[in-house]
């Protein structure tokens, strides 16, 4: 399931990042590795902010969906 689909709160491990290498490699320099974990703040229209490795970090729509959990 994608992360624009996690409910608000609550605690997710990510399983796979999609997408072309330098999207990936983007991701990844802000903390979103596949086995981190990451936890919805607030979501508005796809849009989510979730802390991820001590830090809140705010990601489009179309960035979040690439990001599975």
């Amino acid at each position: 399931m994608p992360l624009t689909m996690a409910k608000i709160g609550d605690e997710n491990k990510i399983k796979r990042i999609t997408g072309k290498e330098d999207i990936r490699h983007f991701l990844a320099n802000l903390g979103f590795v596949e086995g981190g974990i990451v936890k919805v703040v607030t979501s508005i229209k796809g849009n989510v902010i979730v802390e991820v490795k001590g830090s809140r970090v705010a990601v489009s729509s179309q960035m979040a969906g690439k990001i599975y959990i």
